[in-house]
């Protein structure tokens, strides 16, 4: 990725005329800090900040990193001691490199403003210590598109930006944050490409949760996905998240933990209808970002404020969380790049991985509780909350983790014909590693597809679909042009789950092989035993 100016991207003219103070070179304040937070930086605000800070730091470089569905350059801010924004220049410096993306959910946005005060903070010389050990990648407004739709009844409930925010979804409508496997956002497909180029090896995307009325500043998740390398699951939940909430708390008296719900029958959560009350976390499935980084064997982290803080609060707490995380970064930066590079060369074949997973009940544990009260938007008149000082520690079971509900051995290689080319273009998306044969080899295993459901309502433009049935062993070698995908690789993980029939969000379940899934019941894809 070349740097590319940015110049040419339209601008606000008042962009750089609020700035710190009034001298030659002061650098600006974000849109949030202008209007007293009452507004959120809008795109042109972000690009023009970037830009300012880029020519104030020469440890900052500005580069894009992909396009939005309308066709704006999705900006990247290069921050460390590196001699330019390339992917050449970042992979070349040795140092551990991180990924900070802010504004996935355009109703979500002080991810985005927490970035461009991180960011500023560099530029005037603070966190030299991160520049040692660390190259950080600073993706702001991920979902540019959804950005620029702003409405005053926008994310309803939140506490701010009283002068509105955007949307959930992109331009196409399509939730990015649900597009990890499938791939069928730009905004996706870029930021696959950017991995692909660039290989960080922490990962942060930063979220804000509107869910149940509980007493923290902030949650969290590590990858949940039960095929996570395990040192890499074990260093987040057992040392590095740990020691970020032990540190806010010490600095700031603020509490941090697992993000969670509780159900009741409103909002079940990821619980379901009629569960016992208890701590649940959300979605296992590799669609969520820091899920897909955890199939990638990369550190990736969630991080939720809390909706009903105010605005200019949730900016501040998202910023405290990600400097914490880049502290302990810096400080473990080799442990962190040996662990991911271990998870790249482990041998996944013959081990049994799983297609899909069941919540894990743990506890009794403490979880607080908190209240919030109600205010109203001065220019909508509606209901906005309020997160109140109160905290009601109560004991409930947790269900904060995954285990597997049913494995698949991994086998040698999956066969793709060559004629499935839409399979082939998103694997290589994904960067997975095909190889051409001219014919398959002897010895493969073809599924036999028993039976399938279909979800009768849609998602994302698909009804999701379940196969069900067995591996068998192929008599006859099939004939015909093929793509080897060997499962020994560092994206094997990643493969696993996109090409094995049963697989709970792979290229089946999004029904992306239905063409081929016609009478007689024939999978598609081969493996190779």
């Amino acid at each position: 990725m070349r740097r590319r100016p940015l110049a040419a991207l339209p601008l606000l003219a008042c962009a750089l005329a609020a700035s710190r103070a009034a001298g030659q070179g002061a650098l600006p304040l974000t849109r949030a800090e202008r209007t007293e937070f009452r507004e959120t930086s809008r795109y042109a605000d972000v690009v023009s900040f970037l830009e300012a800070v880029d020519r104030a730091s020469p440890r900052i470089h500005l580069t894009t990193f992909g396009y939005s569905w309308e066709g704006r350059a999705l900006p990247l801010a290069v921050a460390g001691a590196v001699p330019d924004a390339s992917a050449r220049a970042v992979r070349a410096s040795g140092k551990t490199v991180v990924y900070l993306q802010g504004d996935i959910h355009a109703g979500e946005v002080e991810g985005k403003e927490a970035l461009q005060e991180i960011l500023r903070d560099i530029a005037q010389g603070r966190h030299a210590a991160w520049m040692q050990s660390l190259v950080l990648l600073v993706a702001p407004i991920f979902n540019a598109d959804g950005n620029e739709r702003v409405a005053l009844g926008n994310r309803p409930g939140q506490n701010g930006p009283i002068g509105g925010m955007g949307t959930r979804a992109n331009a196409q409508d399509l939730n990015i944050n649900r597009d990890y496997s499938k791939l069928e956002t730009p905004e996706a497909r870029s930021q696959a490409r950017l991995m692909n180029e660039y290989d960080p090896h922490v990962l942060l995307d930063l979220h804000t949760t509107n869910g149940t009325y509980h007493a923290y500043q902030l949650t969290y998740a590590p990858p949940l996905n039960p095929n996570t390398d395990a040192a890499i699951a074990a260093l987040l939940r057992d040392e590095w998240l740990p020691a970020v909430t032990a540190a806010v708390k010490r600095a700031r008296g603020w509490d941090f933990y697992y993000y969670g719900n509780v159900p009741n029958a409103e909002s079940p959560w990821a619980a379901g209808p009629g569960a016992e009350r208890g701590w649940y976390t959300y979605d296992w499935r590799p669609r969520f970002s820091n899920h897909y980084w955890g199939l990638r064997n990369r550190f990736g982290i969630l991080s939720e404020t809390y909706s009903y803080l105010t605005f200019r609060e949730r900016i501040e707490v998202q910023k405290r969380f990600v400097e914490e995380v880049l502290d302990w970064a810096a400080a473990n930066a080799a442990r962190i790049r040996a662990a991911t590079a271990a998870a790249d060369r482990r041998d996944l074949r013959g081990t049994e991985l799983a297609v899909t997973s069941r919540l894990r009940r743990t506890g009794p544990s403490t979880i607080l509780m908190g209240e919030v009260t109600e205010e109203r938007n001065p220019y909508t008149g509606e209901v906005m909350e309020r997160r109140k000082d109160v905290v009601r520690p109560e004991r409930m079971p947790e269900f904060i983790g995954y285990d597997a509900a049913a494995t698949e051995r991994v086998p040698a290689a999956w066969l793709v014909p060559d004629s499935l080319g839409d399979v082939a273009d998103r694997l290589r998306a994904h960067g997975i590693r095909v190889q051409p044969l001219a014919q398959a080899p002897a010895s493969v295993e073809a599924f036999h597809v028993d039976s399938a459901t279909t979800a009768r309502g849609e998602l994302e433009g698909h009804h999701e679909r379940r196969l069900f049935g067995r591996w068998e062993a192929v008599r006859t070698r099939p004939s015909g042009a093929w793509l080897r995908v060997p499962a020994d690789q560092p994206l094997g993980r990643l493969a696993f789950t996109l090409l094995e029939p049963r697989s709970d969000d792979g290229f089946a379940a999004w029904g992306l092989l239905d063409a081929w899934l016609k009478e007689p019941a024939a999978y598609p894809i081969l493996r190779e035993r």
